[in-house]
């Protein structure tokens, strides 16, 4: 059996300025603008995407699930997702080399330190 990751599904208040939100902050492109399931990717052809949905219910805890990113340089990405909207999450990490991060709707996320070189 083989198994292709397709996407992962993120849970939205407002799938379509958080799926915006996301594509700006990596990069991404928009394969499907639906308010249903607004879909980016890395490229039009390329997989995994992020597909997020619209739920009823808004966030309460703290995710079950994260996503991690390797910048090449950790505070100008935390810098420039700040000025993108994202805020500083304190989930009980305590001093770590990464840094926890939400996106507009509470996801969080973290940065973890630059890439070696």
């Amino acid at each position: 059996m083989t198994l292709e990751w397709e996407q992962l599904n993120v849970d939205a208040a407002d799938p379509v300025a958080l799926g915006r939100w996301w594509a700006e902050a990596l990069g991404w492109v928009v394969v499907n603008d639906s308010p249903e399931e607004f879909e980016i990717r890395p490229a039009p052809d390329r997989l995994p995407g992020l597909l997020f949905a619209p739920v009823p219910e808004a966030k309460t805890v703290k995710n079950r699930l994260h996503l991690d990113f390797r910048p090449d340089d950790q505070g100008a990405e935390v810098e420039r997702l700040l000025a993108l909207g994202a805020r500083r999450a304190d989930v009980g990490q305590g001093e770590q080399s990464w840094t926890v991060l939400m996106d507009p709707e509470g996801n969080e996320f973290c940065v973890l330190s630059s890439r070696r070189r």
